[in-house]
């Protein structure tokens, strides 16, 4: 990247900086202002409820965040349904008590396609981490749902990829908890946080594999729900629910990202490996329940041809930004295939803040960062990270020419 480049994308970020302090301004407020006491007419109102992170802040929910200044907005959070409660709210009548996870519903601005954005799960957060993969996908009410193609069951429509950016434990610090098994063939068995009724769920890994050129480990991994067991961490086959379809998921784990900072200038091939194997695996239709021996590319019309894809490093904002952003991009200029189910960006609630300068008008790649902090704090959140995004781009046209 050229000096005058480095020095307008410095200028643009510090233009991104200062708005995300706005958003963090609201943030905050929205943890300790009663919006009910406040005018729904009032601007005040308006951009903190916009940016109001008031669930994540729950004394109920405190503890089930990996950080406590990173949180997620209410209006896009990943809401898990499975294993939630009905209970009797004033004024409301019935009502969902749905469980909570640290994680987004975040659509990319040029690429379209959707993705849930989530802090590494903590060991009692699992459960709810992996109920999000056995649910149907479900959006929050303000954002419309990305379609579905005719045929395509919501019943079928779920994640079955998972991503992570980060290894379990960096320069001897724990950045994200074990949730399945490490050696082939063993089982787990993960119970609900306290206070939930879902049952217990067996984790199995069926296969695993490296993948030298994308360094990555791609391991294959089922969940079934059990019947409660007579033991926490032991089940066997007479507690499987015959009733629960097993879940299968492929976990995608990429070695060589560092903690606040971006892949050496010696493993950009491999991010971009990775990058092109997470879409081709999410694309992958071979573990269809209802054709055995099914090839990646069959048609089955039960299965959603390229569901949401669940991403997360530790925080899951810095690295998983900078990933979805580079996704995005990619897929805009060809790079990547265009998404299934393609979403505009106008389905994302217009900023408060107003858009952009104009002068930021040919640059994508800061108008995906701002689109993306609107639907989760702090996404791409180093500098070094938004250049990293320039620097996949600019090897990818390389290579093309």
């Amino acid at each position: 990247m050229s000096m005058e480049l480095k020095s307008r994308v410095k200028a643009g970020l510090r233009t991104l900086a200062v708005r995300e302090s706005n958003r963090t301004v609201a943030r905050q407020a929205s943890e300790e202002l009663d919006l009910q006491n406040i005018d729904p007419e009032d601007e005040e109102y308006h951009i903190v409820h916009h940016y109001s992170v008031s669930t994540g802040v729950q004394d109920m929910h405190l503890d089930k965040n990996r950080y406590i200044d990173i949180l997620p907005y209410d209006r896009t959070r990943a809401v898990v349904t499975h294993g939630s409660t009905y209970g009797y709210s004033p004024g409301i009548g019935k009502a969902l008590y749905a469980r909570y996870l640290n994680a987004n519903w975040v659509l990319e601005r040029f690429g379209h396609k959707w993705w849930i954005a989530a802090q590494a799960p903590l060991q009692h957060t699992a459960h709810a981490f992996l109920s999000a993969i056995i649910q149907p996908s479900i959006h929050p009410l303000c954002i419309p749902a990305p379609p579905t193609s005719g045929s395509c069951s919501t019943r079928t429509s779920r994640i079955r990829t998972a991503v992570q950016l980060t290894r379990n434990v960096e320069s001897g610090r724990k950045k994200a908890d074990v949730y399945f098994p490490t050696e082939v063939g063993q089982s787990l068995i993960v119970p609900p946080e306290e206070g939930c009724y879902a049952p217990p769920l067996r984790v199995t890994l069926l296969q695993i594999k490296s993948i030298e050129a994308a360094h990555c480990i791609q391991s294959t991994v089922s969940i079934s729900p059990l019947r409660q067991p007579s033991s926490p961490t032991v089940a066997t086959e007479e507690h499987v629910d015959p009733n629960d379809e097993e879940i299968v998921f492929q976990h995608l784990l990429y070695l060589s990202w560092p903690d606040h900072g971006v892949p050496g200038t010696e493993d950009r091939d491999s991010l971009l490996a990775f990058i092109h194997l997470v879409d081709a695996t999410n694309r992958d239709k071979s573990h269809c329940r209802l054709h055995p021996n099914s090839t990646p590319d069959h048609p089955c019309p039960e299965l959603d041809p390229d569901p949401p894809i669940l991403i997360g490093c530790s925080a899951g904002v810095g690295r998983t930004g900078s990933f979805i952003a580079t996704s995005s991009l990619l897929r805009n200029y060809g790079f990547l295939p265009a998404a299934a189910h393609p979403t505009m960006s106008s389905a994302i609630h217009p900023s408060p803040l107003g858009p952009l300068p104009p002068d930021l008008d040919d640059d994508l790649v800061l108008q995906e960062i701002d689109f993306l902090r609107e639907q989760r704090p702090g996404m791409v959140q180093k500098e070094e990270q938004a250049i990293l995004i320039y620097d996949i781009l600019f090897n990818s046209f390389t290579k093309k020419s």
